[in-house]
């Protein structure tokens, strides 16, 4: 795989833009609606069930007002039960429908971020190879978890409380007005303090909120990255070293997060006491009323505590301003999975996708291919090659002269720039990516085992096998033995990455998954290059059993691998220099013939590193 470039990682770093392009909010709330459609029922209920809660609420102020008014104002002590029973009711229901919303919130809730969730890992499972040589595991994690709920917070809570809070503004406005609109005009002296405020915070929360996600995702991937990395961390002693770069990151978090709360901390507060200057203003002018005579106490009290309801949906209002400003953020990162451009599906290649490989020989041509990775630095140019099937091609040369690079393309983890590669005669650009990569099976030379049982790993290869054709698999793969002994032997767990099995049983487990698979052509990246030599023996007999009747480009590390080629492809800053077999090589006397005279050379990169010393 191609490693990430320097200068990608740069620009990243350096400009936030390159992690998520910038989304206004209307956008977000667009495409973050669509996802309410499958649960219109809930949403409504939602709301319907705040409405009815809300209109218990308002009865209390009302009650209220009757209370002072009527009951104690006239005496009227045997109204005075009744009264209150009915407060307690109105207060019973008010909450027995908000506790119904919370759990239909709840509910609607989950099922989103499900169907979200699902949908941003669906898209990470069909995007390009190239789209993750570029980002961090631990910045996709983030995208994937924190994100989308933040995303989906302002989806669900945003829609029941913003709804309520504008239809509890527009009805309890109305009964102010009602009540004595002289009280209410002054109630909404503060309105052009509150609504200026409101539009301040819009256009200046969103860097804030962007750069405490870019911090978070910054912080987790230098988690990840410690974590699958503590046995090196721990070998070289550089535990105070990565202390120091977590504490880094973890710093950036809690600025970003303190800049966000600093700002709140000061908006918030100030439109409270905006309100609240609306609120003095009501008693001042209200209360001259009462002492005039021209206004009931219990009238005074009712439009208070209406005046609170009427303050209280604002204040609501305010709070889902912070949180759009979060979603924003959080759904620029969502929606760049979203938007970015998957692999070829079917629907890209219309009928040419109904090709279907059959009984395939596994004859593979690669006529004049071109790749590059982005630049002007060609990676591949203009490579020919014809693997006849059942062929072993070798493919040699110095790190970076594109072995990898080749293989990569046959699978089509990258596209070719120019040029085509064929298999059995068929363009693989042609085919689905389903059908191209059922007919070959990748063997690598750092073996990945799922966090798992062995079973598991090995049906990987093949999902509905029998067990007779597992266990065939694992005999060929010279591990059904070291599985046996193992204390729940198939059923055993590897851990994470199978760091629970040497380098040599992980890569024997690798291959019997390959084996199950059965695919008529192998890309193997030589998995001996890092074991003793009795394992190296059992390695290589599975690897014979694997590569029989298959067309196999084997990634060389060793030069006892070669000689057994049919091909031998040498490999220098993307062009095949030199082909042939081991003795047609040799008597070629190109860089192929220099690298097998060098002495004492076990590894073909270090002979090569030796050869360009020289030269």
């Amino acid at each position: 795989m191609h490693p990430v470039r320097k200068s990608d990682k740069a620009k990243e770093n350096e400009d936030p833009t390159f992690a998520a392009k910038s989304r206004t909010t209307r956008e977000i709330l667009r495409r973050v609606l669509v996802y309410l459609r499958p649960y219109k029922g809930m949403a409504a209920a939602n709301i319907g069930c705040a409405l009815l809660s809300l209109g218990c609420a308002i009865a209390y102020p009302k009650l209220t007002q009757y209370v002072i008014d009527d009951v104690i104002g006239k005496k009227q002590t045997h109204q005075l039960t009744w009264v209150v029973l009915g407060l307690l009711g109105a207060f019973l229901l008010r909450d027995a429908f908000n506790g119904l919303r919370l759990w239909v919130n709840n509910t609607f809730e989950q099922n989103v971020i499900y169907d979200m969730r699902r949908e941003v890992y669906a898209r990470l499972q069909r995007l390009p190879v190239g789209y993750f040589d570029q980002r961090a595991s631990g910045d996709l994690m983030t995208r994937v978890i924190e994100d989308v709920n933040s995303v989906e917070r302002v989806l669900i809570d945003g829609t029941e409380q913003g709804t309520v809070a504008v239809l509890s503004l527009l009805v309890i406005g109305g009964i102010l007005f009602t009540t004595n609109p002289l009280l209410a005009a002054v109630a909404l002296i503060p309105i052009p303090i509150l609504t200026a405020g409101a539009l301040w915070y819009t256009l200046t929360a969103h860097s804030r909120y962007r750069a405490q996600r870019l911090a978070s995702s910054a912080m987790n991937a230098q988690l990840m990255d410690s974590l699958q990395g503590i046995r090196q961390i721990k070998a070289f002693g550089r535990q105070e070293h990565e202390d120091e770069r977590f504490a880094k990151r973890a710093d950036d978090l809690r600025q970003g997060t303190l800049g966000v709360m600093r700002v709140w901390a000061m908006y918030s507060p100030a439109m409270s006491f905006a309100a609240a200057l609306g609120t003095a203003l009501v008693l001042w002018i209200g209360g001259g009323l009462v002492i005039d005579g021209t206004m009931k106490v219990g009238q005074l009290v009712g439009f208070v505590i209406y005046l609170g309801l009427f303050y209280e949906p604002v204040a609501r209002l305010h709070g889902l301003n912070q949180m759009l400003q979060a979603a924003r953020a959080g759904g620029e990162r969502v929606f760049d999975i979203l938007d970015n451009a998957e692999e070829r599906t079917t629907t890209d290649l219309t009928d040419r996708a109904n090709i279907q490989l059959e009984d395939v020989r596994g004859d593979v041509r690669y006529e004049h291919v071109h790749f590059s990775y982005g630049g002007d630095r060609a990676a591949l140019k203009d490579v020919n090659l014809h693997a006849l099937p059942g062929q072993m091609i070798a493919l040699v040369g110095p790190t970076g002269s594109g072995k990898s690079t080749l293989v990569n393309l046959l699978p089509a983890f990258y596209e070719a720039t120019k040029g085509k590669i064929t298999i059995d005669g068929h363009d693989v650009s042609q085919l689905s990516l389903e059908t191209l990569r059922s007919q070959i099976s990748v063997v690598s030379q750092e073996a990945f085992l799922f966090n798992g049982t062995v079973r598991e790993n090995i049906l990987y290869g093949k999902l509905n096998a029998t067990e007779d054709e597992l266990i065939a698999a694992a005999r060929a793969a010279n591990c059904h033995e070291f599985i046996s002994r193992l204390p729940d032997g198939y059923d055993s767990r590897v851990g994470e990455r199978g760091v629970k099995l040497s380098v040599g049983e992980k890569q024997r487990v690798s291959i019997a998954r390959a084996l199950l698979k059965n695919s008529p052509i192998l890309i193997l990246d030589e998995a001996t290059a890092s074991v003793d030599t009795a394992t190296e023996k059992l390695i290589q007999e599975a690897l014979e059993h694997l590569m029989a009747n298959r067309t196999s480009f084997v990634i060389a590390h060793r030069l006892s691998t070669i000689r057994k080629a049919d091909q031998i492809l040498v490999l220098r800053h993307g062009e095949i220099v030199e082909r042939g077999t081991h003795e047609q090589l040799l008597e070629q006397g190109g860089l192929y013939a220099r690298l097998a005279r060098i002495q004492n050379t076990t590894f073909i990169e270090e002979g090569f590193e030796k050869i360009e010393t020289v030269e």
